[in-house]
Formats: C-alpha cells, sequence, structure tokens
C-alpha cells in the first residue's frame, strides 16, 4: 500500500532528478554568467499585477543598487521588464540583459542562483549515483566471492572490509581527496570523488550479499542447479545474486543521500569541484560568509536542495513496501535487516 509519506518522497525525488534533467531549459542563464551591478541581489519574482493594480503579461521589476557597501537593493516599480518565452534554449528569460531573471537572486560574482542550482543537481545527483553504483558492484563482487567461497577467502575479504567500516569514513574521504593534487579537471575530480566514495560504501554492500549468498547457497533451489552441473560462475550469477536485489535496492537508497552530503562537504572545505563548475557543495562554500543568514537567505538554496531531496529518499525508504521487505529479510549469519542502522558510510 502506497501511503501518502511515500507520494511525498516520490514527488520529491522525482521533482530533483527532473530539474536536473531539464536545467538546459529551464535554466534562464548559463551557470558563468555574470551581472556585476547585481552582486547578492535578491530574487527578481515574476508579476501578473502591476503597481496600479492592472491585469499585465508576465514581468518582473529590476533591482536598483541603494547602497553598494552593504550592497542593498530597491525594487525599480516604474518600470516593467516583459518575460520572454521560448527564446534561445531556455523556457522563459527576461527581455532586458540589464534587468535578468533571477528566480532566486544572484550570488556574491553576480550569477543566477536559480540556473547554477539546476546545473549543480547534474553534478552532485550524478556523483552521487555513480558512486553508489561504484559501491555497488565492488560490495557486491566482494560479498559474493566471500559468501560462496567461504574458508579463508571468507577471512580475508570480511577483514578486508572490516577495516574501512572501522575508520571514521568522512575522514577517510578528506585524507584520500587531500592526497591528490588539489587543481584537478573537473572531469578528474569526478572520477576521484565518485572512486573515493565507492571504496568507502562498498564494505556496507559485501557483508550484506556476504550473508544472503551464504544462506541461498544452502537452499533447494541452489543445491538441485549444482547437481544439474552448473558451475560455480552461473550459480552464483544466475541463482544466487539475484536474490539480494531487494537488498542492494536498499543501499542504494542509502547511499545516495550520503553521497550528496559528503560531496557537500568535501566542496564546501575546498576540495571538491573547481570554479566555474557549479556543484551543491560548490555553491555552499561560496556562501560561507557570516553576513548570508541574515542578509542573503537566497544563497542557501542549495542546502534547502539537499534537505528535500535526501528527505524524498527516506520517505521512500521508510514507507515502500518493497523496501521495507527487503529490511527484513534475514540474510543468515549477518542479518540484513540490521543495515537500516549500520549502513551509513559517512556517519
Amino acid at each position: 500500500m502506497i501511503t501518502t509519506s511515500s507520494r511525498l518522497g516520490l514527488v520529491l525525488v522525482l521533482l530533483g532528478v527532473l530539474a536536473a534533467a531539464a536545467a538546459p531549459v529551464l535554466a534562464p542563464h548559463a551557470t558563468d554568467d555574470r551581472f556585476p551591478g547585481l552582486l547578492n541581489a535578491p530574487p527578481t519574482l515574476p508579476h501578473v499585477i502591476d503597481s496600479s493594480g492592472r491585469w499585465r503579461a508576465p514581468f518582473i521589476y529590476p533591482w536598483r543598487l541603494a547602497d553598494r557597501l552593504l550592497q542593498r537593493y530597491e525594487r525599480d516599480g516604474t518600470t516593467r521588464v516583459p518575460l520572454v518565452w521560448l527564446a534561445g534554449r531556455a523556457v522563459t528569460s527576461s527581455d532586458d540583459a540589464g534587468a535578468p531573471l533571477l528566480l532566486l537572486g544572484a550570488d556574491s560574482y553576480g550569477r543566477d542562483v536559480f540556473s547554477r542550482l539546476l546545473f549543480g543537481a547534474r553534478v552532485s545527483l550524478g556523483l552521487a549515483i555513480v558512486a553508489a553504483l561504484g559501491s555497488m558492484v565492488v560490495g557486491g563482487l566482494v560479498g559474493a566471492v566471500a559468501g560462496y567461497a567461504g574458508g579463508t577467502a571468507d577471512d580475508l575479504l570480511m577483514r578486508a572490509t572490516d577495516v574501512v567500516m572501522v575508520l571514521p569514513a568522512m575522514y577517510v574521504a578528506l585524507a584520500l581527496r587531500s592526497v591528490l593534487p588539489l587543481v584537478l579537471a573537473p572531469f578528474k575530480v569526478f572520477v576521484f570523488l565518485a572512486a573515493i566514495f565507492a571504496v568507502v560504501g562498498a564494505p556496507f554492500i559485501s557483508r550484506g550479499v556476504r550473508g544472503i549468498v551464504r544462506t541461498e547457497r544452502r537452499l533447494d533451489y541452489a543445491v538441485a542447479a549444482r547437481s544439474l552441473g552448473a558451475g560455480h560462475a552461473r550459480l552464483l550469477g544466475c541463482h544466487l545474486l539475484p536474490a539480494t536485489r531487494g537488498f542492494l535496492a536498499v543501499e542504494m537508497t542509502m547511499l545516495v543521500p550520503a553521497f550528496i552530503i559528503a560531496e557537500a562537504t568535501l566542496s564546501y572545505v575546498g576540495l571538491g569541484f573547481p570554479e566555474p563548475i557549479s556543484s551543491w557543495g560548490t555553491m555552499l562554500h561560496e556562501a560561507s560568509n557570516i553576513r548570508t543568514f541574515a542578509d542573503f537567505p537566497w544563497l542557501l538554496s542549495p542546502a534547502g536542495a539537499i534537505f528535500l531531496f535526501v528527505l524524498g529518499l527516506n520517505l521512500l525508504l521508510q514507507e515502500t513496501p518493497a523496501i521495507e521487505a527487503a529490511l527484513n529479510y534475514n540474510g543468515g549469519d549477518e542479518p540484513v535487516r540490521r543495515v537500516r542502522s549500520d549502513s551509513d558510510p559517512l556517519r
């Protein structure tokens, strides 16, 4: 039964994914477009009723700088700037380059926060999903081999995962990233961060997969397949690993938000993506100013986006029946039901 919470979670996740996918169409400006006269400018919201109370086609009122030192702006209520639709690559934008459409205001460099938020979602969500898939592949293979082979191989692989799990994962990620060159191409940063996150998250998957494989290999269907001549690779790939699908779905929904927050943390301390690449973490790093909270709260919109997306994933995790069934699956020596409290790799 799909509950209201799971519907809300699904809506939040879909909104995040669709916004990231449609960023080139929805964003009014490029991530590196700058408006020098609008540093830290407030949002320019569309209007359909002017100051005299008359209905108009959608328009915005431009901002005028009232105090350069305090970066305080006043709305010019005497000037209406029409919005143009489907002009160029964006769905809507301003008709005046001097009065841009800034739905979430501008940052300290005069760049559109809304556009950077959308393009930043592509980077942050893409990195989290790729890293989670890497954790699934590496951890799944290690856990499958350990659970199927048993004996010395099992002991060695599990002790290796124990070494990674007992270390403070966030500090491990920070240490691994800090030993790399600080100045890297954006693609290399993406690859390195995905690899670091995959290594950190893999042990949590491998232990659950190992428990399931150890249990499933003793069941009648696995014994029958082996007696009919199925080789080790076929037995493991076609019969045992499919039993871990529910558990892997659970882990994916838990690793993705953990990796989103990890990327934001690394970028916040300056070890993430370089300029002019936009990610939710780099945007929060740029907003790390004591005045932001009081004077420029729109710069904290990436924190709100992270909160809503992680909330949506957690609502899906808690309320989706299929995932609940996977969480309650008893995987033998190491019950998978414990994963819910133990599997945050970056706690």
